[in-house]
C-alpha cells in the first residue's frame, strides 16, 4: 500500500504538469476545432473596470488611444467601482479634454465588486464587441484587430488574448513568471484547438456584447464564468496568442497572488456539475486535468515525501528520496538567495505556487467555507486571476 501511494502521488504530479500538456500536444492531431478568421472591423468597446487604479489608469488610457484600430469604431470606457483615490479624476481629464468622445467615464459611487460593475457597465456600451482588460495591462498595438478577426465566424462567442511579462529581469522571479505564463498559454491554446475551455486571460478577452450573460454579482472569476456561460449557449471560445497584453513582472508575482489564483481554481470547481449534463466531455476533461489537477498536486507532493521516507530502506526508492532532498534543498536555498543559473530557482517557484494551496486551506478554515466568496478574496487582496 505504501508503494502504491508513492506511485499514485508521483503519477498525479507528473500527469498534471507533464502528461496533460503532452496529451494536449498530441490530441489536436486527431480532434481539432477550426475557426474562420477574417480581417474585419466591428465596433468595439474596450471596458476597464477599475478600483483605486490612479497610479496606472492614465497610462492605460494612453495605451488604448494608440491602438491600431479605427477611431470611429472604438470607444474606451473606464468603469470606476467606487474608487476612493484619483481614478475618476484622471479618467475625467481624458473624457473632458482633447480626447472627449473617445474616452468615457462611468463613475459608480459605491464599491460593489468587479462583476457588479461590469453588469451595470455593459448595457451602457455601444460596441458590437466588448473587450475586457485590466487597468495594469498594456495592450499590443494590433491586439484588438487580432481578437476581432475571430468574430467573422458566427459560431465564435468569445476570444482570449494572452499575458506577456515585461521587465522580467528586474523582478526576483520575473523569469520564472514568464516561463509559467508561456506554459499556461500553451495549455489554453491547445485546449481551444480541442474545443475545451478552462478560462480566458483577464488582462484581455472579448465577447459579443449581445451574449453578455450578467453573472451573479458575487462571481469570483469573470474571465472564467463569462466565457463559460457563453459557451453553454452553443458558442465557441478561441485563443489568439498574437493578441498580447503586457504586465510588468512585479505585478504578476507574489505569494498573495498565487493564493488568490488557487482560491479562484477552487471556486471554478462549481462548474463541474454544469458540464455533466448536457455532457460536454472535452470541457470536463480539460477542467479536471488543468484546474482540479492543480489542486491535487500539493497534497500529492506532501504524501510523496512522507511515503518516500517510509520506503528509504528500499534501494530502488532511496534514489527517489535523494532526488527529493536535492529538489527541496534547492527550493529552500532559492527562498533566501538568488541562485545561478536561473533554472535553479525553478524548484523554489514550483514549491511556492503549490504551497499557496495550504495557505488557502488555512484561510478557508478560518472563514468557515471551502468555496471562496468575493468577500473572502477581498480579505486576501485584489481579485484573483483564473489562470
Amino acid at each position: 500500500m505504501t508503494k502504491l501511494l508513492f506511485w499514485i502521488s508521483a503519477g498525479t504530479a507528473v500527469y498534471v504538469y507533464l502528461g496533460y500538456p503532452l496529451l494536449l500536444w498530441v490530441l489536436p492531431v486527431f480532434f481539432r476545432t477550426s475557426f474562420q478568421k477574417k480581417a474585419i472591423e466591428p465596433s468595439v468597446s474596450l471596458l476597464v473596470a477599475a478600483y483605486n487604479e490612479a497610479a496606472v489608469i492614465g497610462a492605460k488610457i494612453q495605451n488604448a488611444l494608440t491602438l491600431d484600430y479605427p477611431v470611429q469604431q472604438l470607444e474606451i470606457v473606464v468603469a470606476s467601482d467606487g474608487s476612493t483615490d484619483a481614478t475618476a479624476q484622471v479618467v475625467r481629464s481624458f473624457s473632458e479634454g482633447t480626447t472627449a468622445g473617445r474616452v468615457r467615464l462611468l463613475d459608480f459611487p459605491r464599491n460593489r465588486g468587479k462583476v457588479a460593475t461590469l453588469n451595470d457597465a455593459v448595457p451602457r456600451l455601444t460596441g458590437e464587441i466588448v473587450a475586457f482588460s485590466d487597468a495594469s495591462s498594456m495592450l499590443a498595438p494590433d491586439s484588438l484587430r487580432q481578437l476581432a478577426q475571430y468574430f467573422a465566424d458566427p459560431h465564435v462567442g468569445g476570444v482570449s488574448g494572452v499575458y506577456r511579462v515585461l521587465k522580467k529581469d528586474q523582478s526576483r522571479l520575473g523569469v520564472q513568471e514568464d516561463f509559467y505564463w508561456k506554459y499556461e498559454t500553451f495549455l489554453k491554446v491547445q485546449e481551444a484547438k480541442l474545443g475545451g475551455f478552462t478560462g480566458a486571460h483577464g488582462s484581455l478577452y472579448a465577447i459579443r456584447r449581445e451574449q453578455y450573460p450578467f453573472p451573479a454579482a458575487d462571481t469570483i472569476n469573470d474571465d472564467f464564468i463569462i466565457p463559460m456561460r457563453i459557451q453553454e449557449r452553443g458558442y465557441r471560445i478561441a485563443y489568439e496568442p498574437a493578441a498580447v497584453a503586457y504586465e510588468e513582472a512585479h505585478e504578476m508575482e507574489g505569494f498573495g497572488r498565487r493564493v488568490r489564483i488557487t482560491a479562484g481554481n477552487i471556486g471554478q470547481l462549481r462548474e463541474i456539475k454544469s458540464l455533466l449534463w448536457p455532457p460536454r466531455l472535452l470541457n470536463l476533461f480539460c477542467l479536471l486535468s488543468h484546474k482540479a489537477g492543480r489542486l491535487l498536486v500539493p497534497p500529492a507532493m506532501v504524501a510523496l515525501a512522507i511515503v518516500n521516507v517510509m520506503l528509504w530502506r528500499d534501494p530502488a526508492y532511496k534514489w527517489f528520496l535523494w532526488g527529493q532532498v536535492l529538489f527541496y534543498g534547492l527550493a529552500a536555498l532559492g527562498a533566501v538567495v538568488k541562485l545561478r543559473p536561473r533554472f535553479l530557482r525553478l524548484p523554489y517557484y514550483f514549491c511556492m505556487i503549490n504551497s499557496a494551496f495550504f495557505a488557502w486551506i488555512y484561510h478557508a478554515l478560518r472563514m468557515g467555507r471551502m468555496i471562496p466568496s468575493r468577500v473572502d478574496l477581498d480579505e486576501l487582496g485584489n481579485r484573483p486571476s483564473s489562470s
